[in-house]
């Protein structure tokens, strides 16, 4: 079972968000049976077998293993991820591009670069789960509080200044064998989750 999967196929990330199916990917994430599933779910077992079925269908799911009981052989699944994520690319034709209107100060074009660092990272954790490797990956997840708006704009350009003075230090476009990575930095209002309204401007 893989830690995290991205959905990319749209038919996929359409059976995987219907709220049956939701529920039995999430009992899922220890293996079970139609049987013991329908108890949990409140479902009948053939319901609940041909939700199975349609998730095995989309690589959701995976058979652990097969139980003779009497005349019945009972299929043990499991999901095949602890948690999934759908990719912008399920929704190609209307996913945001970052490249259509590139504005540091937008939050369009943030949620733009974020949406491609879903599918780059999806990309490549798919990857690397089929070549039995690690991604090498490196995020830091933090808060500031700012005493005015004054203040946060002088330490986004501190923070332009500190992170181009470090790509300039360690870029080498011409280093043999190296690889490219993506940098992505983003300052938004936190969002608490007791919050009904979006956060405003400071």
């Amino acid at each position: 079972m893989l830690d995290v999967a991205v959905i990319e196929d749209p038919a996929a990330a359409e059976v995987s968000l219907d709220p049956v199916r939701a529920r039995l990917l999430a009992e899922l994430s220890e293996p079970g049976s139609a049987t013991t599933l329908a108890a949990k779910v409140g479902l009948p077992r053939q319901k609940v077998n041909y939700h199975l079925k349609t998730l095995e269908r989309y690589g959701l799911v995976e058979l652990v293993e097969e139980r003779r009981k009497g005349n019945v052989t009972e299929r043990i699944m499991r999901a095949t991820a602890a948690s999934y994520v759908i990719s912008p690319v399920a929704l190609s034709a209307v996913a945001p591009d970052p490249s259509r209107a590139p504005d540091q100060l937008s939050a369009r074009w943030m949620l733009a670069v974020a949406s491609q660092l879903v599918h780059d990272v999806g990309r490549l954790i798919t990857g690397a789960a089929k070549a039995r490797q690690k991604v090498a990956t490196f995020a830091i997840d933090g808060e500031v509080r700012f005493a005015s708006a004054a203040d946060r704009a002088a330490f986004a350009r501190e923070l332009a200044e500190t992170v181009a003075a470090l790509v300039g230090k360690y870029h080498d476009a011409g280093a043999e064998g190296g690889r490219d990575h993506r940098l992505i930095v983003a300052v938004h209002p936190s969002v608490k989750p007791e919050a009904a309204e979006p956060a405003g401007e400071l």
